[in-house]
């Protein structure tokens, strides 16, 4: 069956169009898209392949996928923004502004902690249950009220799938909002097709996600067997059980529920229209504090991730291991099975590809093969 690929991209970029053809071709690429900015200007706005496992709808510009950790950048970026707005600061304790998260020892978490991920509360303690999932106030407090895994400030831990409900849980304290408000805000400024929570008349665009069946999720254990840091893996990832999305992730629950850190849904369009919005001085963020916020702020092994990792404020900088492009400057976010999103200040490169062949884990020879395509093509 022939692959069908639409959208424009700029006879400059045509390595990119080559590229993304060869995804389908050649890496066992479903569905994608990829859209490419620079200096603000799109020059590669491409969607190819099936929206559906039985192939029967065409990805289009506008279709709508889960991006997963992706959507941890826009809902920093969020908190980010209160921040310049002087409502809450980088350095003040969590509790100022949401009373229950001091419970349990969290007392000193502070903002810049809960950014970049030592708030030390990757994995909530009480056992929860999807129906617990679809509630913001059981999530919240459920997590607000789990005793930290390590002193706040003193280590680091990927926040996986908590980390929505943290960060959203300190800008819905701070401004009366939940996340999709705030994100709405930033969206329909910029013309950004981005969600957390899909709404109704807007779920008939969402794809399929299709996971890769070589890497299924953990099930039959019993987390009440382990203890110590195994046991926080376990529940960061099956705690609610589809706090990963696993068994749940095509489901209208899923989709309209707000899960920022994991079930963000966008264009690769929406992506690139935010990261480009970032590169313009004062748009999104105050020069001085989204320099801040992309520099490392945190270092060492991550014992999620199980390597030596860096952290910003809501964006990761890019890393040899893990580049967003060849510049130094560039900052984004991968997500689980390849999305991802980032920033190239130097190059002037803003930057979004979404799919819905899931193949765990953040990078994949079909993200990269785009972006070294883009590069060669400046």
């Amino acid at each position: 069956m022939a692959v069908p690929i639409s959208g424009t991209c700029d006879p400059a970029f045509a390595e990119v169009r080559d590229a993304f053809a060869a995804n389908f071709a050649d890496r066992g690429e479903v569905g994608a898209a990829v859209c490419v900015r620079v200096g603000g200007r799109p020059v590669v706005d491409l969607a190819g392949g099936w929206a559906d496992a039985e192939r029967t709808r065409p990805w289009q510009t506008d279709t709508l996928v889960n991006v997963y950790s992706v959507g941890k950048a826009f809902v920093g970026l969020l908190a980010l923004q209160l921040v310049d707005e002087g409502r809450i600061q980088l350095d003040t304790p969590i509790a100022e502004v949401w009373p229950e998260f001091g419970a349990a020892g969290k007392h000193g978490a502070t903002v810049r902690h809960a950014l970049c991920h030592r708030a030390g509360v990757p994995a909530i303690r009480e056992p929860l249950t999807d129906a617990d999932l679809w509630s913001w106030q059981r999530m919240t407090d459920a997590l607000a009220a789990t005793a930290p895994w390590w002193e706040p400030g003193t280590a680091h831990a990927y926040h996986t799938n908590t980390y929505g409900h943290l960060v959203g849980g300190i800008v819905h304290r701070a401004t009366g909002d939940l996340p999709s408000v705030r994100l709405r805000r930033v969206t329909d400024g910029v013309r950004a097709d981005v969600w957390f929570g899909v709404p109704g008349p807007e779920r008939h665009r969402c794809a399929d996600v299709i996971w890769d069946p070589s890497r299924p999720m953990p099930t039959g254990i019993d987390p009440d067997q382990l203890e110590g840091e195994t046991q926080m893996l376990l529940l960061g990832y099956v705690n609610p059980p589809g706090y990963s999305s696993a068994g749940v992730v095509n489901s209208t629950e899923w989709r309209r529920a707000e899960i920022p850190s994991t079930n963000g849904h966008a264009t690769a369009g929406g992506i690139a229209a935010i990261y480009s919005a970032l590169l313009e001085p004062g748009r999104l963020l105050s020069p001085g504090l989204l320099a801040e916020a992309t520099r490392v702020q945190s270092e060492g092994w991550c014992p999620v991730l199980a390597e030596d990792s860096r952290f910003g404020l809501g964006f990761k900088p890019t890393v040899a291991h893990r580049p967003f492009g060849p510049n130094p400057n560039s900052f984004g976010h991968f997500g689980t099975g390849g999305a991802v999103g980032f920033a190239d200040p130097d190059a002037g490169v803003a930057f979004g590809y979404a799919m819905n062949h899931v193949i765990p884990r953040w990078q994949s020879t079909r993200n990269r093969s785009l972006i070294d395509a883009v590069y060669r093509c400046l």
